[in-house]
């Protein structure tokens, strides 16, 4: 019994000290962000909706603030929410974070390859390469913009063989949007009917299948960040982002612009005006229409299309906002309350070109446009989607007007909401030559 008692004695002192450890190792380093309590092994679930955390987490920021905690599972996730701390985190400390915060299935998927799931030296050097590489191929530069000039011409007249029937463009965006991306990469475009091309388009929603197979590393050299792996894993991420993004956007936009007559005609006006009917739109013509330039930027605003963003991580142990962020802590810097902020987008939830517009008819810049996220981590081709937003939708509007399979006050614009990102719901739409 005395052996018993001395030995729970012990164990008591034990606990007792390693409590006190950390109680003062948490004090000295200061307290967490708040956040609801989490259950074990499933943190958060219960209190949050899957299929709709941006209206979860835009709740939990009325009661918690602008920085605080959730747990999906056992993972820890300091949720941003907010122009001021997301321009805080993503600009004003760039460097700290500049992680990617990677979930376990996405994790055991991609294993850090490729430019958007690495970290550290490895990100940092393909981030380098790929940029310096794109430029190298034409990116920012007048032969990229004769390619996309080209695919419009291209993807014209194969709207203009639709003979004004009504049908989902979406296969025509995604072939067209890609086609760009394929000449930077493989230095050519496809024909529409191609085979290979469509095979290609297919595959893309099976890649992640066959990235769990193994590929060798560099064997008998040094150590090396330019491996099999990591370099076919980011031509596949920039197959991925140069293709989803831009033909998602605009899908959505040629939805939104139908169910919007009045702002076709405006900026058919404007493309009449400083265009014409006979040559193609060029990235010279933006700053002389600033009414389409809003037109475009309202589209990306409206959409919210990656609301939650991708997720970023903390390099290092970080304080911030008074609080004490843990290195390598899972951050969501939340687009969402960005791009929907009603002090700077009034009526944020309303279509509204004159966001971007001042009273006097001239484009409005905006620091709380952010839908290609910002900071070290801001997409690597947001010059080159720029490009193909404008040219593209630009051709489309000068060529025909949109006629809606249904009365334009019915057109549906809500979303078809997954966890991570908002997508246009289907649509039949005709296309009329002017």
């Amino acid at each position: 019994m005395e052996l018993l008692g001395a030995t729970t004695v012990f164990l008591l002192v034990c606990v007792s000290c390693l409590l006190l450890a950390t109680w003062r190792s948490m004090s000295q380093k200061g307290k967490q962000p708040p956040g609801p309590i989490a259950l074990p092994i499933i943190g958060n679930m219960l209190q949050l909706n899957p299929w709709n955390l941006t209206a979860s987490l835009t709740e939990l920021s009325k009661k918690y603030g602008p920085v605080f905690t959730i747990n999906l599972g056992p993972q820890k996730i300091v949720v941003l929410y907010g122009y001021d701390v997301v321009k805080e985190a993503l600009i004003d400390q760039a460097d700290t974070f500049s992680g990617r915060g990677i979930l376990p299935l996405v994790k055991k998927l991609f294993r850090g390859t490729g430019i958007v799931t690495s970290n550290g030296e490895t990100w940092r050097q393909l981030r380098r390469f790929t940029l310096t590489t794109l430029r190298d191929f034409g990116m920012g530069k007048k032969s990229i913009e004769e390619r996309i000039q080209e695919e419009a011409h291209f993807l014209v007249e194969r709207i203009r063989n639709t003979n004004e029937r009504p049908f989902n463009p979406g296969n025509y965006l995604v072939h067209a949007v890609s086609n760009i991306i394929c000449s930077v990469i493989f230095g050519d475009r496809f024909d529409y009917e191609d085979k290979k091309f469509l095979t290609l388009i297919d595959l893309l929603d099976e890649n992640n299948k066959l990235q769990l197979s193994v590929h060798p590393q560099e064997k008998g050299k040094a150590h090396s960040e330019f491996t099999i792996e990591t370099l076919s894993r980011t031509t596949i991420d920039l197959f991925f982002a140069g293709t989803g993004t831009t033909s998602i956007t605009l899908r959505f936009g040629i939805v939104i612009l139908q169910k919007y007559p009045e702002i076709v005609e405006k900026v058919q006006k404007e493309i009449d005006s400083v265009i014409g009917r006979d040559r193609s739109p060029s990235m010279a013509d933006r700053s002389r229409m600033p009414y389409t330039d809003a037109v475009v930027h309202e589209i990306q605003r409206f959409i919210d299309f990656l609301p939650i963003n991708v997720p970023h991580a903390v390099t290092k142990d970080t304080k911030f906002r008074g609080y004490f962020i843990p290195k390598d802590t899972m951050i969501f810097p939340m687009l969402h309350p960005v791009l929907h902020d009603s002090k700077e987008f009034p009526n944020p939830e309303k279509f509204d070109p004159g966001h971007f517009l001042n009273a006097d008819g001239t484009f409005k810049k905006s620091d709380y446009f952010m839908p290609f996220s910002a900071g070290k981590r801001v997409c690597a081709g947001e010059g080159l989607a720029r490009m193909e937003l404008f040219i593209f939708l630009t051709a489309i509007l000068q060529n025909f007007t949109l006629k809606s399979a249904v009365d334009c006050k019915d057109v549906d614009l809500s979303p078809v909401i997954t966890s991570l990102a908002n997508m246009p719901r289907s649509y039949d739409v005709s296309f009329l030559p002017r």
